[in-house]
């Protein structure tokens, strides 16, 4: 059975509050070879600094930043959700950076901030989310059993950490 979690939304001064938690969070993924923007080597050096442009972004109201409090109030993941879009797709966001601890996989918590993210999008009164994520990777087979729709690859679109070329998968979801 899976543990309660709470999510939550994080301000910008909770991000700043939980940063360390924020960087092992982040540290964790890139280490762990996830495709979300950054290489190897990666040091918690360049996590704050991801981090606190994070939360200055947060703070002009460009994004929403959720986090995933396991049972002893530990920061265990986080997704993001960038409402500032163009003035003709005010119905739109992106999502980026879903981002869950190697210590706390495979207990919903993935699960648990998308569907957060997607009652926050609904409430915002947005009805098209987009994202892409590495061909080929846990997150694609997560977004299509999430009930995202694919809409096809670009190839040769990012490297991994470890310098390895990868395609990307782009995704939408209707609400």
């Amino acid at each position: 059975m899976n543990s309660p979690m709470l999510i939550k939304p994080l301000s910008r001064q909770d991000i700043l509050t939980h940063i360390t938690a924020l960087n092992d969070i982040l540290v964790s993924c890139v280490n762990g070879g996830a495709s979300v923007s950054f290489m190897l080597p990666f040091s918690s050096g360049k996590a704050h600094t991801f981090w606190l442009s994070v939360a200055e972004s947060v703070g002009r109201d460009e994004r929403i930043v959720l986090g995933c409090f396991d049972e002893e109030q530990g920061l265990i993941g986080t997704v993001q959700l960038i409402t500032d879009q163009p003035e003709n797709q005010p119905h739109r966001a992106d999502v980026a950076k879903l981002l869950v601890h190697e210590k706390a996989r495979r207990k919903g918590a993935a699960m648990a901030l998308m569907e957060a993210l997607e009652a926050v999008a609904r409430a915002k009164a947005l009805t098209v989310l987009v994202l892409d994520t590495s061909t080929g990777s846990g997150a694609e087979t997560f977004y299509q059993r999430a009930g995202w729709q694919k809409v096809g690859e670009i190839p040769r679109y990012a490297l991994m950490p470890n310098g390895d070329m990868t395609a990307t998968s782009v995704f939408y979801k209707f609400l």
